[in-house]
């Protein structure tokens, strides 16, 4: 399983290359691509004409949504607090990103450099 970022799903709308394509394209297709909430939010939030805010939303109705019981967000602050401990400061969106990595025991890929910072302290791995 899979877990993309905001940051690689832009890169994949707007057809640039990826060091990670061809492991996103096969996930997808084997449907073991998992989305965060937060990442449909993000995504949405850009400005678009509607047929391509249509496309991007039957797009994204079609993954795996990582599930956000109360007991996820409890370890999204968890984790948080653990990685502040450690000296990393670390948004809410960021740490409900990993979690949903660490909780789908999944591979996260995200051009943004707190997640290498943070991935083996958290306990993910970063594609």
């Amino acid at each position: 399983m899979i877990v993309v970022d905001t940051s690689v799903w832009i890169d994949y709308f707007r057809q640039q290359k990826l060091v990670a394509q061809e492991s996103i394209e096969i996930a997808l297709k084997e449907g073991r691509v998992y989305v965060p909430p937060i990442v449909v939010a993000e995504l949405l939030s850009s400005t678009m004409r509607s047929v391509q805010r249509n496309e991007l939303e039957l797009f994204l109705r079609e993954l795996a949504w990582c599930e956000c019981d109360i007991t996820h967000w409890i370890r999204v602050g968890a984790l948080r607090a653990s990685l502040a401990m450690n000296g990393y400061s670390v948004s809410t969106p960021d740490a409900h990103i990993a979690q949903c990595a660490i909780d789908l025991n999944a591979i996260l890929y995200s051009k943004d450099a707190i997640f290498r910072k943070i991935s083996a302290r958290a306990g993910f791995v970063m594609g």
